[in-house]
């Protein structure tokens, strides 16, 4: 039998540092663009948008500043409008990147992802978060051609924002539980360099010191695990290897909650609680998110846990082809009634 050789798309530009943004025109100049399409949001155009065209002397750019509900037509009918760039960038948070990845996508162009924030891994996957026919909606796109990370605008954001972060980033923990789960049920087949490299990403982080957040060390940890967690997923071809039952639960809460808060602060406590449900790693959980204040977080953000129960309920549908510990009822029934005996959970629910 021959043996098979896996090619996977990593990004050629990976830079993590002080400063980084305003290494783009040796960047652009290294790898041959010429022109650029550069994407803002509405606050990275107010605060970045002239410096950044200042530094930027040896490709031709054309800015774009798209509204918040832009949907996935609207993207494809700007991306068609507008000439062939050699790269499209975009720069902010994680909807102007899943913007300018699309776009970039449909194009067939390399995408530089500059992200303001580190609240979840979505600047380094191969996914977008679009909005179709009113809906958000998970479709694919391609790695970044480049990350470009700056610590000195990453540590200015506000607080939620990392916590958001961190919440998504150890989710890997119970994602690969999840994962193995499914190979044991017959249900799915791990792919085990993935495995690895998800898990090292977030057993890298879970060794940083957390006394400060806005430490660039604690920083650039985080967002190279986020990096890696994103690369882990390319690898498998599927999001298994950092998206399990937590994320069932967050997306589900997405379409029922009254008010759904950070897509990283719902998939942190609901992978406290899964970690519950699996009894793996409760302990190191408990101490990464009650050091960085994470938890001291959640408690303000008023999560119902009538809707939270739901969630648990409604979480096999959102990806019944999947099979978590939320797939099987006796697990399920488990997650339910920590709901109501767990006394973290009571203290971070309303």
């Amino acid at each position: 039998m021959k043996g098979f050789v896996t090619n996977i798309s990593i990004p050629a530009i990976l830079e993590i540092s002080n400063g980084a943004a305003f290494s783009l025109d040796r960047l652009l100049r290294q790898h041959g663009f010429g022109n650029a399409l550069f994407l803002f949001d509405e606050f990275t155009y107010q605060h970045h948008h002239e410096d950044m065209l200042k530094s930027i002397a040896s490709a031709e750019v054309e800015t774009l500043l798209l509204p918040d509900d832009s949907d996935i037509q609207d993207l494809i009918q700007k991306a068609f409008e507008l000439k062939q760039f050699d790269v499209v960038i975009a720069m902010g948070g994680g909807k102007v990147i899943d913007f300018g990845k699309y776009m970039a996508f449909v194009r067939r162009s390399p995408f530089l992802s500059i992200p303001t924030s580190a609240s979840n891994d979505g600047f380094a996957s191969s996914n977008c978060s679009l909005l179709i026919a009113g809906k958000k909606t998970t479709v694919p796109a391609k790695v970044p051609y480049g990350i470009i990370a700056d610590l000195d605008i990453i540590q200015h954001v506000p607080d939620r924002f990392i916590l958001a972060g961190i919440g998504d980033l150890m989710s890997n923990i119970t994602a690969l539980v999840d994962w193995e789960f499914e190979e044991r049920h017959g249900a799915g087949a791990v792919n085990h360099f993935a495995h690895m490299l998800s898990k090292k990403a977030v057993n890298s982080f879970i060794r940083t010191p957390m006394t400060d957040l806005r430490s660039p060390i604690l920083l650039k940890e985080l967002i190279s695990s986020l990096t890696m967690g994103g690369i882990a997923a390319v690898i498998s071809g599927n999001s298994s290897p950092i998206s399990g039952a937590e994320h069932l639960i967050s997306h589900a809460l997405d379409k029922i909650a009254e008010k759904p808060v950070m897509h990283g602060m719902q998939v942190g406590v609901a992978t406290y609680l899964m970690a519950r449900v699996q009894e793996h790693r409760v302990e190191r959980m408990v101490k990464v998110f009650t050091r960085t204040g994470f938890f001291a977080y959640a408690k303000e953000l008023g999560l119902k846990k009538a809707e939270l129960r739901q969630a648990i309920e409604m979480a096999p549908s959102i990806k019944p082809n999947r099979y978590t510990y939320l797939h099987d009822e006796g697990y399920r029934q488990k997650a339910l009634q920590l709901l109501e005996e767990d006394s973290v959970l009571q203290e971070l629910l309303t």
